[in-house]
C-alpha cells in the first residue's frame, strides 16, 4: 500500500518514513500542501497523513479539496481516499473543524509511535470488504494483512517488494504491467529503480513460484509491453 505523509517537520517525517518502510508500505513525504496535492494528481494513495499547519495549502485547505476533488469523481461514497490528521492543537473546536473539513481521524502531537500505526492499520482496514481480504489466483493465495503467500498451499518465501510485486500483479488480473508502470505503484518518488530491477525481482519470483510446482510462464513476458499474470 501507498501512503503519503504531508508534514514540514522534517525529523518527525523522517521518523515516520522509517517506521512505515519497515512495515512494507511504500511512502511519499511533501514538506508543503500544494507539493502534496500534486502528489494526488499523479499517484493513488492508500492514506494520507496530513499535517494541518503546513505552508503553501494549510491541511484543511487541502483536506477540503480533497474531499471536492473526489466529490466530482463520485468517490465521496466509496473510493475515498482515508486522511489521518496531525496537529499540536489540542482543543475540541479545532478537532471539529478538520473533522469537518473530511479527516477521518485526528492525532495531536507528541503522539505514541504504535498507537499512531493502529490507527493507520485502522484506517487501511475500513476500504478491505471480507471477500477482499484474501486475493486468489488459480493455486496462488495471498494474505495482504499478513503479507503471506502460498501456492498449492505452500508458503513462499519472498522478500517485502517480491511479495508487493507479486500482490499488484494478481491485484491487476490479466492487464499488462510496463516495467515503468511496476516501479511508479512499488518504489517511492525518491527512489531510483532501473527496469533490470523490476526484471530481478521477476526472475526471483519465478524461481520460487516454480519449487513450489507453478509452471514456468505462470508469470508471462508480453515483449515490448511488460508482465502479466497467466
Amino acid at each position: 500500500m501507498r501512503i503519503l505523509i504531508a508534514e514540514d517537520d522534517v525529523q518527525l517525517s523522517e521518523v515516520l518514513t522509517e517506521v512505515l518502510t519497515r512495515r512494507q508500505y511504500v511512502v511519499d513525504v511533501a514538506r508543503d500542501g500544494l507539493t502534496a496535492w500534486n502528489l494526488t494528481e499523479i499517484s493513488a494513495y492508500d492514506l494520507i497523513i496530513l499535517d494541518v499547519t503546513l505552508p503553501k495549502m494549510n491541511g484543511i485547505q487541502f483536506c477540503q479539496q480533497l474531499r471536492m476533488a473526489e466529490t466530482k469523481k463520485h468517490q465521496h461514497l466509496k473510493g475515498a481516499v482515508p486522511v489521518l490528521m496531525l496537529t499540536a492543537r489540542d482543543t475540541v473546536a479545532d478537532k471539529i473543524v478538520g473533522l469537518d473539513a473530511g479527516a477521518d481521524d485526528y492525532v495531536t502531537k507528541p503522539f505514541d509511535l504504535e498507537e499512531l500505526m493502529a490507527r493507520v492499520r485502522a484506517l487501511l482496514r475500513r476500504g478491505l470488504s471480507t471477500t477482499e481480504l484474501t486475493l486468489h489466483w488459480g493455486c496462488l493465495q495471498l494474505n495482504p494483512s499478513t503479507h503471506e503467500a502460498t501456492y498449492a498451499d505452500q508458503l513462499l518465501a519472498l522478500t517485502p517488494k517480491e511479495y508487493a510485486l507479486l500482490e499488484l500483479l494478481v491485484a491487476s488480473g490479466r492487464r499488462i504491467l510496463s516495467r515503468s508502470g511496476i516501479i511508479e505503484q512499488l518504489w517511492s518518488a525518491d527512489e531510483s529503480p532501473v527496469a533490470e530491477t523490476v526484471n530481478s525481482h521477476i526472475r526471483g519470483l519465478r524461481q520460487k513460484l516454480k519449487a513450489q510446482g507453478a509452471p514456468d510462464d505462470f508469470i508471462q513476458t508480453v515483449h515490448g509491453l511488460g508482465y502479466r499474470l497467466k
